[in-house]
This record gives structure tokens, C-alpha cells and sequence, in this order.
């Protein structure tokens, strides 16, 4: 009797012990489920920021890679866009280094049926204009039967006018702005104003005229003079850059160069545009490609920064009290 009994305390002993075993077998089995499933999660989440990484790299490195891509499939071409918006400074979107690079990558596209000039500028600093300026005109010279075509925004007037008049043909709406031939250099006087304020003016050069139109002394006849001459040349180049564009298209009234500036619909009857039209419609009726596609080269951030200290830099400098403009 006695050994019955022990017979089946060790059975429920076993059963017990077989129990927690097991229980402590699905929970390690469950652990290790779990972990596995969190291991392959982390995988996961790791591989898709890795892949958004890399089409934020790529869509910043390679802005046409889809395009590029698909080059070989795209029968018809494109029309390629640079945008020249905004003022024209090496320290603003709108430089020439940045236009350049877009016109070059875009005339060397397989692809590519024309380029289009989006231009909505103001205008900017002269020397900037004329290296996009020649740059197009050699572009011309290296791809004769690609087709250059200014298309006008709200406004393009003197350094914009500079640049868009090296293309084949402008066009522009008629309620556009166009033209502003000229050359300005602005600032202010404040001669008395330091002495009204108790303010003594210290200002040390080592050179006769390194003070040149500095804002607190009286002007000198001999310096403006100068400057006068100085605008006069940076001027007649704008002039002649303008004559070679636009040949014997543009009818040179007396106005014509004075920094006059003219809706689009005076400004195809004075010769300074070719006709009427968007982008879109420049693409598909003058061009023969539809489809755009823009080929500016993103402003990176440290060229943009870099631009800005170099124009600082010259600022500090202090050559002129007033900054040149065909504006």
C-alpha cells in the first residue's frame, strides 16, 4: 500500500517537474521567436533608411539619373531647362558657374532637342552675365544645330537681357518686362551727418584715391570722372554683346541703349524679342520636344556658403563704397 502511494507521488512529481519544463521550454522558445523577429525588424528598418539615404544622395549627386537612365528608350528627346532666376551674383542661385555647368551637361545629353533659358531676372553683376553670355555662344559654336531659345518670365531686364539675348530667339509675354541696356553704380552721402552727431570720421589709406567715394566725404569731380568712364566701358560691352546677339533683328532707336525698359509686346516690335510664348509651348511648337526637363544643378550648401564668405571678403576689402550693376 505504502509503495502505491509513493508510486504515485513520483508521478505527480514527474508530471510537475514535466510541466515547469515544458513551460520554461515554450518560454525560451518564445524568447527566442521574439528576438529573432525584433533581429529581422532591426534589419529592415536598418535597409530602408539605408535605402532612403541613398535616393536622398541620389537625387542631390544625380538630379537627371532617371533620365539618364531611360536616355536610350527616350525616341522623341526632351527640351532641356537651365533656370536663370534671380539676381546674377557669384554669391546668389543665379551664378554663372552653376548656369554653365547646366547648359553643358544639358547640350551633352543624347537626348536633348534644344535648351530653353527660363530667365526672370532682374539683372546682377556684369561680369557674371557675360561668362554665361559667352558661354552660350561658344555652346552655339560646338553644337550648331542645337537650338538655344530665352523664354521671359515676369522680367528680364539688364544683366537678364544680357544673358538671354546670346540665345537664337527670345520670347517673352506681353505683359513681360524687357530690356534695361545699362550700367548703374548707386550709394549715399552722408558728409555732414557724422558732424551733426559728434561723430569724428578716421579713415586711413595708402593711396591718393583708395578712399574712392567713400559715403562720409564730399564728392571729388576727379573720382566721379572716373567712375563715369569706368561705367561707360562695362556699357558699350553690354552694347555690343547685345548687337551680337540680336544682329539685325534689333532696331536701334535712340532709347534703344539709354537703360530703358519695355513691356514684351514693345519689346518684339523694337527687335528685342522674337515673338510670344511659354516654356511648355517653346518645348512642343518650336523646339519638338514636349517633354522638360530641368537641367540646373542644385545650389549644394557649402558652394553657397563659400560664394557668401568670398563676397564678404571682397566687401571687406572695401575697393569701392558702391557696388557696380547692370541693373
Amino acid at each position: 500500500m505504502e509503495s502505491n502511494n509513493d508510486s504515485q507521488a513520483v508521478s505527480k512529481s514527474e508530471r510537475k517537474d514535466g510541466w515547469e519544463r515544458e513551460t520554461i521550454e515554450k518560454l525560451a522558445f518564445a524568447a527566442i521567436t521574439e528576438q529573432r523577429r525584433a533581429r529581422r525588424w532591426g534589419i529592415f528598418f536598418k535597409m530602408l533608411t539605408f535605402l532612403y539615404l541613398v535616393a536622398i544622395f541620389a537625387a542631390i549627386m544625380f538630379p537627371k539619373w532617371k533620365d539618364d537612365i531611360g536616355m536610350g528608350l527616350d525616341v522623341k528627346g526632351h527640351t532641356a531647362v537651365i533656370d536663370v532666376v534671380g539676381m546674377i551674383a557669384e554669391d546668389k542661385d543665379a551664378n554663372a558657374s552653376r548656369i554653365i555647368k547646366g547648359l553643358r551637361q544639358a547640350a551633352k545629353d543624347n537626348s536633348t532637342r534644344g535648351i530653353i533659358l527660363n530667365v526672370n531676372s532682374p539683372g546682377g553683376s556684369p561680369v557674371q552675365s557675360d561668362y554665361i553670355f559667352h558661354e552660350i555662344r561658344e555652346l552655339k559654336k560646338e553644337y550648331p544645330d542645337l537650338p538655344i531659345i530665352s523664354v521671359v518670365g515676369d522680367i528680364c531686364a539688364s544683366g537678364g537681357y544680357y544673358v538671354a539675348s546670346a540665345a537664337d530667339k527670345i520670347y517673352v509675354n506681353q505683359a513681360s518686362l524687357i530690356g534695361s541696356i545699362g550700367v548703374l553704380m548707386n550709394g549715399f552721402g552722408f558728409v555732414d551727418t557724422l558732424d551733426k552727431l559728434g561723430v569724428e570720421r578716421r579713415l586711413l589709406t595708402s593711396g591718393e584715391h583708395k578712399g574712392m567715394l567713400d559715403p562720409f566725404l564730399p564728392v571729388d569731380e576727379e573720382e566721379i570722372q572716373h567712375m563715369q568712364k569706368l561705367l561707360g566701358q562695362v556699357h558699350q560691352q553690354f552694347i555690343d554683346a547685345v548687337k551680337e546677339g540680336r544682329g539685325t533683328r534689333l532696331k536701334e532707336t535712340d532709347l534703344i541703349f539709354s537703360g530703358m525698359v519695355w513691356t514684351g509686346k514693345e519689346g518684339v516690335e523694337l527687335g528685342l524679342a522674337d515673338d510670344f510664348g511659354s516654356a511648355s509651348y517653346v518645348a512642343k511648337h518650336v523646339i519638338g520636344a514636349e517633354k522638360l526637363v530641368n537641367f540646373t544643378p542644385p545650389e549644394r550648401l557649402l558652394d553657397k556658403l563659400a560664394g557668401r564668405i568670398g563676397a564678404s571678403f571682397g566687401k571687406s576689402l572695401g575697393v569701392f563704397g558702391e557696388k557696380m550693376l547692370i541693373q
